[in-house]
């Protein structure tokens, strides 16, 4: 069954854009506004460039940086998040081929064709922008660890790692058992009546 890759119908600015997301200031929303006004590319093809870094993970569906995004604002750390983004966003292309990256062009389009189904035309936009995309990454050694995985656990009020508590709390608890040993002093020269008096009592004690 072909699968689905991203492309772009133009994707010469995608070098440009990440360099201009590690330039720029963190947005709340990665905005059409914000990609004209901040980022700096104006063209109506470039809107695309959003949907690319949803797709890559850098963005989540509301147009939110995710912290992925945090990677590209590292120069050091961006090269292998685009890595792994590349990884993720075209699984079904390195399910077929994991050295697809290190692939020369006439291989990768028929890989691509192979894989995607596609005509000769979205063939060559895949390529053009996956490519693109290639050339900024570093698939080099292992994958990059995300600051949510290697953080320290955060800890609440009480010192104790976040969950702890609640995980105390839902394990098994002691069960305390009380036993009271009751001594009834009964006079020697009780009649029957008086013993059963004081036996009735004790037991409506208990009982209320």
């Amino acid at each position: 069954m072909a699968a689905e890759l991203p492309y772009l119908s133009s994707y010469k600015n995608v070098a440009e854009l990440f360099q201009r997301i590690l330039a720029a200031k963190k947005p709340d929303s990665f905005t059409t506004r914000y990609l004209s006004d901040t980022v700096g590319l104006k063209s109506a093809g470039d809107r695309q460039l959003i949907a690319l870094l949803k797709t890559l993970g850098f963005l989540d569906s509301a147009g939110r940086p995710t912290v992925d995004y945090d990677q590209l604002k590292n120069a050091s750390r961006a090269p292998k998040a685009i890595a792994t983004a590349i990884r993720r966003a075209y699984e079904p292309l390195y399910a077929a081929n994991e050295s697809a990256h290190e692939l020369p062009n006439s291989e990768l389009k028929g890989l691509i064709s192979q894989v995607a189904g596609s005509d000769t035309g979205v063939t060559s936009k895949i390529q053009g922008t996956y490519s693109s995309l290639v050339k900024l990454a570093d698939f080099s050694g292992g994958t990059p660890v995300s600051p949510e995985a290697s953080a320290p656990p955060s800890r609440d009020g009480s010192g104790e790692p976040q969950g702890a508590a609640a995980e105390r709390a839902n394990s098994p608890r002691l069960r305390p058992e009380f036993h009271y040993n009751i001594q009834i002093h009964l006079p020697a020269n009780a009649v029957e009546e008086t013993y059963l008096n004081i036996f009735n009592a004790l037991r409506k004690s208990f009982e209320s």
